[in-house]
């Protein structure tokens, strides 16, 4: 692994999980109008109209017929059923809720890589892991996140949001490295999987929701979600899982919520509290203590290149 691939899978998979830190504000905004598959349905044919015209200006070559099983699947795993469950939880349950929930996502990576990719958990990252999720638990609060019998069902949805993100990004950096294939190919083709489950939902719930009033500031959300939160992130996203071992990047995912914390402080206007430093210290420690040994892994064997 080259020092220079490691540094931009880092920057990739922390510049993916910073925009998806506003995610969930907009979401709860727009999903009182759109309902839940139907927005992800707009976000998925939104980032394709990107991404499907991007591919062909690369040049990138379809994939073999072979894999398109493969990539079908990841699909289906990572956008239709995770982004599909995390907006009906969202939906049904709070944003706060949906934040805390979904943050367990990390610790899903790293069991299907162990399962999946066989790849080794070091110390390091056991203990990266369970400091940047006590800056989570710190950022976030437990004492306001309400996990009464009315938000129940939106948070077993959060929760399964939450194992198959997990799951997704395993998958990503499987079939891509088994493949050969780019990241935005793997992309294109996954969101393609998505709608096979995101299309048909819309249908239904369409049959038993209606619409509501759709003015200026949901259409800025949608076309912030379908572009920025999908096309963008998810491009970035996939590419870190590329060129960092899954281990290691399941600790990017903690940047969703400390940057969802400061646009929050930003913004809406709330104070820079204790718990927001001291919570956003011990995620950025735990991320820094992971990517400390494989940098100077990668100097060292450069070196003696």
């Amino acid at each position: 692994m080259e020092s220079s691939s490691f540094l931009r899978g880092t920057i990739y998979g922390i510049a993916a999980a910073s925009i998806w830190g506003s995610m969930y504000v907009v979401s709860d905004l727009v999903l009182e109008v759109l309902p839940p598959f139907t927005l992800l349905s707009l976000r998925v044919l939104l980032a394709l109209l990107v991404l499907l015209p991007l591919s062909r200006r690369q040049g990138h070559a379809p994939p073999p017929r072979r894999t398109f099983p493969s990539l079908l699947t990841v699909g289906l795993v990572g956008i239709g059923i995770s982004l599909g469950a995390q907006f009906i939880g969202t939906d049904l349950s709070t944003a706060v809720n949906g934040a805390l929930v979904t943050s367990a996502s990390p610790a899903f990576v790293v069991l299907f890589a162990l399962l999946i990719l066989r790849e080794k958990l070091t110390a390091a990252n056991l203990s990266s892991i369970i400091l940047a999720t006590l800056g989570v638990v710190i950022i976030l609060d437990p004492t306001s996140v309400d996990f009464s019998s009315a938000t129940f069902i939106g948070d077993v949805f959060l929760a399964i949001a939450a194992v198959t993100w997990g799951l997704y990004s395993v998958l990503v950096r499987r079939v891509s490295t088994r493949a050969n294939l780019p990241a935005l190919t793997v992309t294109v083709y996954a969101l393609l999987g998505g709608l096979l489950i995101s299309l048909p939902g819309s249908l239904l719930e369409l049959s038993q929701r209606s619409i509501g009033a759709i003015n200026f500031g949901v259409v800025l959300g949608v076309l912030y979600l379908g572009l920025i939160c999908t096309a963008f992130a998810l491009l970035l996203w996939n590419r870190a899982f590329v060129l960092v071992p899954a281990t290691i990047a399941s600790l990017f995912f903690f940047a969703q919520p400390l940057a969802g914390a400061i646009l929050a402080t930003v913004f809406l206007g709330q104070s820079m509290t204790t718990a927001l430093w001291l919570g956003g210290a011990l995620i950025a420690f735990a991320v820094l203590l992971s990517l400390r040994r494989p940098v100077q892994m990668t100097s060292s064997q450069q070196a003696g290149t």
